[in-house]
């Protein structure tokens, strides 16, 4: 069978056509942009790749058309998929329908911490002899691939997106998993480019819990009211909840910085975890966790010491480079919050050392300006910020910069800001790169700044 994916080159889809070819179908995608490290990744594994979008590409016709949610209408290949009457699918069903039918699912759902926390999860499970398969939407520092299979009788963790699902599918991609342990991590508003409000999320993530069985588990964030709510629409499956001193799994904090805490499981101490990540939003991912694999079957004990082996998924703090004692990370930042909890936590470890941000604007919500508001307090622990503010963001950035009261300034382009900073930098100083998009691979260019 011959699979034609268009959008290939996205995280998920790009896990999506690692698992066909791993199950021996014929794959080949296209996307606009074909470059690594995503392309570099499939080609290794046997899998032709065309850049644009055309419908030569789909000369002649694959046996099925695996549609990414970044295509719409218009586009030349799904305009000659639709008039040609090719078989096609969304990524997220042919996933729920080839894959994950059959298997124990355990998905991991949230506003924030989706990627962490689904390869700590894959990791704390491969700790424990599972042989987990795992999607998940970046690069797990323990597996070095975005997706594999697993052995069919082993679970398969899945990192469970709210975003829509495909141009002609508008419910969340997370509806076709259908999982037996789900983990609610968080919930706030984003996606403004598809979702109205809060509600309309919040009935997204009830659609979620609808699917979750009896016999199954859900893990929810104890200190977020919003998935509170989302129960109170109804709910059918036992609830396990955790939090920073509060709910049935609890962590009481060692360091303030969050790299060590004790674990406790109905008011009983089970150990405690020392790891490398950092910030209270880090403690939470790890109990989210830690309490789904639970659920699947192991042992909370013996798993704590599997912590102290993790490793980040690349652009979650990663710390990129440290020249002349400054040290540089890459972070993938998309919503106030997510900003907020990151900084915190860095500020904790690294005390009264100057913290310097690159900020660019780069998911829908960023660019619409749905969280403008929220950006300049989500930037109360940076000493100094620079903020992309390219020529076509349709609002005017001055409105977060003037808020931080002079510790913030704008650059036109990835140069300027890269010589703003590199002009602001001195030994001692942490600068984070924050964006969801590839940044113009400006973390590194600084580093080579700096030399």
């Amino acid at each position: 069978m011959r699979l034609h994916i268009l959008g290939i080159c996205g995280t998920f889809m790009g896990g999506v056509a690692a698992l066909a070819r791993e199950l021996g179908l014929t794959v080949e995608g296209s996307d606009a942009a074909v470059y690594p490290p995503m392309s570099t990744q499939l080609e290794a594994l046997g899998i032709r790749l065309m850049d644009g979008y055309t419908a030569a590409h789909l000369t002649p016709a694959p046996d099925l058309v695996v549609v990414g949610n970044a295509m719409t209408r218009g586009n030349p290949a799904v305009e000659h998929m639709l008039d040609a009457r090719l078989r096609y699918v969304s990524g997220p069903q042919w996933l729920g329908e080839t894959v994950l039918a059959g298997r124990e699912v355990l998905a991991v759902a949230g506003t924030h911490g989706k990627t962490t926390t689904t390869s700590l999860l894959s990791h704390l499970l491969e700790s424990a002899g599972r042989a987990p398969g795992f999607l998940v939407g970046g690069v797990p520092g323990n597996f070095g691939v975005s997706a594999r299979l697993g052995a069919k009788s082993a679970p398969f963790v899945i990192e469970a997106d709210e975003y829509d699902t495909a141009f002609f599918d508008k419910r969340s991609k997370f509806v076709h998993y259908r999982p037996r342990i789900a983990i609610l991590n968080n919930l706030e508003y984003d996606h403004a480019d598809i979702f109205p409000d809060l509600a309309a999320i919040q009935r997204q993530f009830h659609h979620l819990v609808r699917t979750v069985p009896g016999n199954g588990r859900l893990i929810v964030n104890a200190h977020d009211d919003n998935l509170a709510e989302v129960l109170t629409m109804g709910c059918w499956t036992p609830v396990e909840t955790f939090g920073i001193g509060r709910g049935d799994w609890q962590a009481r904090l060692v360091e303030p910085d969050g790299s060590a805490f004790v674990v406790q499981h109905w008011g009983e101490a089970i150990g405690e975890v020392r790891w490398s990540l950092l910030g209270n939003h880090s403690v939470l991912n790890a109990l989210a966790a830690l309490a789904a694999a639970s659920a699947a079957g192991a042992d909370p004990r013996v798993l704590l010491p599997a912590f102290g082996s993790f490793q980040s998924v690349k652009r979650r703090m990663e710390q990129v480079g440290e020249v002349n004692e400054v040290c540089v990370y890459d972070d993938f930042a998309h919503h106030p919050t997510a900003i907020a909890t990151t900084l915190a936590g860095l500020r904790a470890k690294v005390g009264k050392a100057r913290i310097l941000v690159a900020l660019e604007p780069r998911s829908n919500s960023m660019r619409l300006g749905a969280h403008a508001a929220g950006l300049a307090p989500s930037l109360a622990d940076a000493d100094a910020v620079v903020f992309l503010h390219r020529p076509e963001l349709p609002w005017d950035a001055a409105r977060v910069t003037e808020a931080l009261q002079g510790r913030g300034r704008t650059a036109p382009t990835v140069d300027a800001l890269i010589e703003a900073l590199r002009a602001q930098a001195r030994p001692g100083d942490h600068v984070v790169f924050m964006s969801n998009g590839g940044f113009e691979n400006a973390p590194r260019r600084f580093v080579k700044a700096l030399v």
